[in-house]
C-alpha cells in the first residue's frame, strides 16, 4: 500500500514551480514600471527645459479657463503653471486630476480665507501650490527633504517658503550647475521661465515624484 508520498511531493513541485512563476512575473512587472517611470521622469525634463525657450510675463491673476485642458493665455503664468504645462506635454492633464481628487476628498485640502476657497474650481485649484503639495503626496511619491543635493534628482518636484508663508515650486533637471555641482530647477519666480542654480536658496517644504495617473 503506497503511503501518498510521491502525490505529495509532486503537488509541492508544481506549487514551487508556480511560486517561482509568480516571482519572475512580478519581478518582470518591477522592472517593467521601473523603466517605464525612468522614461517617464526623462520626458518630463526634457518639456521642462523646453518651457524655458518660452517669453512668459509672470502673471498668478484668477482667470477662467476650458475645463477640461485649460490654460492661461501661453505668454502669462506663475510657478505653478511651470508645472502644469511640462505634464501636460506628456499627456497629463493636471487641472483635471487635481480636480477631480478635490471633488473626493475636498477635506484633505488646504481651505484658505485669503482664498475664499469653500468649494472646488477647475478654473485655478491646479494652479495654486498648496493644492498641489496635497496632490503630489497623495497620487505621488513623497520623499524627504534633505540639504544633501544628491538627494534631489531629474524630474523630482521641489516645493518651496520664499519667506512670509509664499509657496514656490519648480522641476528638478538633468542640468547640472558649473558653480556648485547641483542640478538646477526650472521654474518660473517673477522674471519668466528660467533654468537655475536655486534648490537650497529657500527654505524648501516639499519633494515628491509623480508619474501621472496610474493606468
Amino acid at each position: 500500500m503506497g503511503n501518498g508520498l510521491p502525490g505529495t511531493r509532486r503537488t509541492a513541485k508544481v506549487a514551487l514551480a508556480t511560486m517561482f512563476v509568480g516571482v519572475l512575473a512580478l519581478a518582470q512587472a518591477t522592472t517593467d514600471e521601473s523603466s517605464a517611470h525612468r522614461e517617464f521622469l526623462k520626458r518630463l525634463v526634457a518639456a521642462a527645459i523646453e518651457r524655458t525657450h518660452h517669453v512668459v510675463r509672470y502673471d498668478p491673476a484668477y482667470l477662467k479657463i476650458p475645463y477640461p485642458g485649460g490654460d492661461v493665455a501661453a505668454d502669462t503664468g506663475e510657478c505653478a503653471d511651470e508645472v502644469i504645462r511640462p505634464y501636460r506635454a506628456l499627456g497629463v492633464d493636471l487641472q483635471k486630476e487635481v480636480h477631480e481628487n478635490m471633488k473626493r476628498n475636498f477635506s484633505a485640502y488646504p481651505q484658505r480665507l485669503r482664498w475664499l476657497s469653500w468649494r472646488t474650481d477647475a478654473n485655478i485649484d491646479h494652479r495654486r501650490v498648496p493644492n498641489l503639495m496635497v496632490f503630489f503626496s497623495r497620487k505621488g511619491e513623497t520623499l524627504g527633504i534633505t540639504k544633501r543635493a544628491e538627494d534631489y534628482t531629474p524630474g523630482d518636484l521641489v516645493t518651496w517658503d520664499l519667506g512670509g508663508n509664499v509657496p514656490h515650486i519648480g522641476i528638478v533637471v538633468d542640468q547640472k550647475s558649473a558653480a556648485s555641482g547641483h542640478y538646477m530647477i526650472v521654474h518660473n519666480i517673477g522674471q519668466g521661465v528660467r533654468m537655475e542654480d536655486v534648490l537650497f536658496n529657500w527654505k524648501i517644504t516639499g519633494h515628491y515624484r509623480y508619474y501621472g495617473p496610474k493606468q
